[in-house]
Order: structure tokens, then sequence, then C-alpha cells
């Protein structure tokens, strides 16, 4: 077994990576967004990005800044079998990730107008964005000083992989066999 936490910028290709680790390599998928909606609906609360958000922080303020990964981590570790869990943004995530047994981070960024338009194309309800708001809202969880919030910046220094998603899908899947490989899957 091995866990993959994958990390990046909005629209980098954290869903392209995981579809091909999944369809291609037989991953199972863990996702943060899920895992955060469903916490909302079992609450009531709306579930817009901002929601999720909030309530993310809310759980890492109370219950410590790698909680969300432990909850997943736990279903992850019973079933037993290759896992990737996306969406990992807040470096209390990565430090819990990284005490499971066998696992490597990825983070996954590229030139911020691809991303952009790549979001745009998903069409997905957090997406309806200007650029000028994309462009804010990364800046805004790109760097913290506290150990629950967001901080996009120290989870990509925390990566042991990094790969950059500017060429298109089929260099994306080279890239991704190549790391592949060098984990010896």
């Amino acid at each position: 077994m091995v866990i993959i936490g994958i990390t990046g910028t909005f629209g980098a290709g954290k869903g392209a990576i995981v579809d091909y680790l999944v369809r291609k390599k037989g991953f199972t998928h863990y996702s943060m967004r899920q895992f955060l909606t469903a916490e909302l609906v079992k609450l009531g609360r709306p579930t817009k990005r901002e929601d999720m958000l909030d309530l993310a922080n809310e759980l890492r303020r109370e219950h410590g800044p790698g909680y969300l990964v432990e909850r997943i981590l736990a279903e992850v570790l019973a079933k037993g079998d290759h896992a990737i869990i996306e969406s990992i943004r807040c470096v209390g995530e990565i430090d819990a990730l990284k005490k499971a047994p066998k696992t490597v981070v990825i983070a996954v960024d590229a030139d911020a107008k691809k991303r952009y338009q790549r979001i745009q194309k998903r069409k997905s309800s957090t997406d309806h964005i200007s650029f000028e708001k994309f462009v804010e809202d990364e800046r805004r969880e790109s760097v913290s000083d506290e150990p629950w919030a967001l901080n996009l910046k120290k989870c990509r220094e925390r990566a042991e992989f990094i790969i950059e998603n500017n060429a298109g899908l089929s260099d994306l899947y080279n890239q991704i066999d190549s790391l592949l490989e060098k984990l010896n899957l």
C-alpha cells in the first residue's frame, strides 16, 4: 500500500492526476472536498467553497491542524489499498500524512493563466469567478503563519515531488509514470 497526498494550486491538474491514478493504476481516491461537503450537509449548512474553507478551518482549529487528513487516513489504512488524498492545502495535514506508513506528497503547479482557463472549462460551481478573484483567492490561501490555515506555498515546499503541468495531458501522464517508477509502483 502507498498513500499519495496531492497538493497544488487551483486548476493545476490535481484532478487529472487523481483520475489517471484511479483509472490506470487502481488507486482509491479520497477527496477533501467530498469529505467537507458531506460534513456541511450533515450540519445543514451551505456547500459553497467559502463554507468548505470555513468548516475546514473550524475543524482544524478545534481538533488540530492534521484533523482532516487524520479522519481520511483512518479509512485509508483500514482498507489497505493504494490511495490518493486530493487537495491537501494545510501544513498540519502534510505533517499528519507523513506520519502514516508509505506516504509521499506530490505538488502540482502550472502557469496562472493556463490554470484559470482550465477551471473555466471544468465549470464547477466553485469556479465561476473572475481572473482577478482567482488570483486573489490563491494569494490569500498561499501563505499563513497559523498551522491550521491554508498555506499552499509551504505545502509545496514539503512535497517530495513537484510536477509542472504546462504542456498537456500526455506530458502530465509521462511525469506521473516517471514518478511511479521512482516509487517502484
